[in-house]
Formats: structure tokens, C-alpha cells, sequence
């Protein structure tokens, strides 16, 4: 029985790795939490489902954050720089409805699922945005990673 769970342990030590492959070469991980107040006029818009803001923020993400008011008190946040190349002068994106769009490329992504909308079938690998955690409590959405 002994072997067995040796076996067993030895087995998941070695399977385990250190390497993430769905992680962004181009955007950096880093830690923040920002609250935003549906009180406040900047941020009122996210009251009503399907509205979308942009919060230009330095202590917000990377280049500020996207979030999203998906209905039933639900909301998603993503990464504001298009995750398909370093951040630089024309990697923030611009939003218009559900839509944000990188002035780079074109690339499109929806804020309701993060995806990129117009995929180049050309067999190279493309990023998604980054999803950033949301939570909502009385008429607060905290994002944060």
C-alpha cells in the first residue's frame, strides 16, 4: 500500500509544472483593486444592463479597465490595453457599446464574453482580453486581480 501512494505522490510531483500556457506574453500580471461607486456620475452608467464604461485609471489595470454591467447584478472587467502586443501609444482601446476596439490592428473584442471578434485565420496564436475579477455589493463593483 505503501508503493502505491509513493507511486501515486511521485506521479503528481512530476506531472505538476510551473509553465502557463494560456498566459499573456504581452501583458504583465499585476495587483490592484479599484472600487467604483454607481453613485457617482462617471460610473452611473453601469446601472442599467448592457451599459459599459471606461475607467482611465493609473492604479486601474494596465491602462485602465473595461467593465461591463451583464444583468443581475453581475458585472465584468477586462484589461484596457489590447492583449495582442506590448502596450504602447495606440494599444489602448476604444469603446463604442459592447465593442472594444484596438486602433493598432482593428482587432474587436466583446466585453460580454472578452473574445476577439475578428480572428485572423492566418494559424499564428491570439489573445483574448484579460478578465479581471468583479464583485458587486450594495452600489459598489470591486475589480481587482
Amino acid at each position: 500500500m505503501k508503493r502505491i501512494l509513493c507511486l501515486v505522490f511521485v506521479g503528481l510531483f512530476l506531472s505538476c509544472s510551473t509553465d502557463r500556457v494560456s498566459s499573456n506574453p504581452y501583458l504583465q500580471d499585476i495587483g490592484f483593486r479599484f472600487d467604483l461607486n454607481l453613485s457617482l456620475p462617471l460610473y452611473s452608467p453601469l446601472t442599467n444592463a448592457g451599459s459599459a464604461v471606461y475607467v482611465e485609471n493609473k492604479t486601474a489595470g494596465l491602462r485602465g479597465i473595461f467593465v461591463i454591467n451583464t444583468g443581475f447584478d453581475t458585472f465584468m472587467a477586462w484589461e484596457a490595453s489590447c492583449p495582442n502586443h506590448v502596450p504602447n501609444e495606440c494599444s489602448t482601446m476604444t469603446l463604442k457599446g459592447q465593442i472594444v476596439t484596438c486602433a493598432c490592428e482593428g482587432y474587436e473584442y466583446n466585453l460580454y464574453t472578452g473574445q476577439l471578434m475578428n480572428r485572423p485565420e492566418d494559424g499564428s496564436r491570439y489573445y483574448d482580453l484579460l478578465f479581471y475579477r468583479s464583485t458587486f455589493n450594495g452600489n459598489v463593483v470591486s475589480v481587482s486581480n
